[in-house]
């Protein structure tokens, strides 16, 4: 069990390493894919089925395949590329750093903190998540899905086209 969370922190960490050093767009998508995957199967050790099986379909089926065709439309190559500025990668740089910074400071107070509930081992299951969904969270998911039914309603009115009126058959001439 620990040297398939080794193998696959290693898998992790090489493929997010290549998804920021690969030269080619494409390839850094498929190198985040196989990260994905790895993160999916961390999922898996931790007795999480149901967010690995969420996590494989929402982020390396739909978006990942989303980024691949968009990166393709796209049709980048190096001429077309604005080349940075310094000044551009000195900001990125300190605004990484102070991220990273943010990053260790929550992960110490993470970790200072005692937990308070004692561990579960069922709990990233799907029918533990069921209960909790429909039990506990029953209003906020319900609101959630009126929300979302109103996006897609506003959503197809926004992408709908306005059609210009007819004119009535009785004003055209011959």
């Amino acid at each position: 069990m620990i040297f398939l969370f080794y193998l696959l922190s290693a898998v992790m960490i090489i493929s997010a390493l290549l998804v920021v050093f690969s030269r080619s767009p494409i390839n850094s998508v498929i190198y985040l894919i196989v990260c994905f995957l790895a993160m999916a199967g961390h999922y898996i050790l931790l007795n999480a089925q149901f967010l690995a099986v969420v996590h494989v379909i929402v982020y390396t089926g739909a978006i990942m395949v989303l980024f691949l065709f968009v990166i393709m439309l796209l049709n980048l190559n190096r001429a077309s590329i604005p080349q940075k500025t310094s000044a551009t990668r000195i900001s990125a740089i300190i605004t990484g750093g102070l991220f990273f910074l943010v990053i260790l400071a929550s992960t110490r107070q993470v970790l200072e903190m005692h937990p308070q509930n004692p561990f579960n081992s069922q709990i990233g299951l799907v029918s533990e998540i069921g209960q909790t969904l429909f039990h506990e969270f029953l209003l906020p998911f319900e609101i959630s899905s009126v929300l979302f039914i109103s996006s897609m309603v506003g959503a197809v009115m926004f992408g709908k086209r306005d059609l210009p009126p007819e004119k009535p058959e009785s004003t055209l001439k011959p």
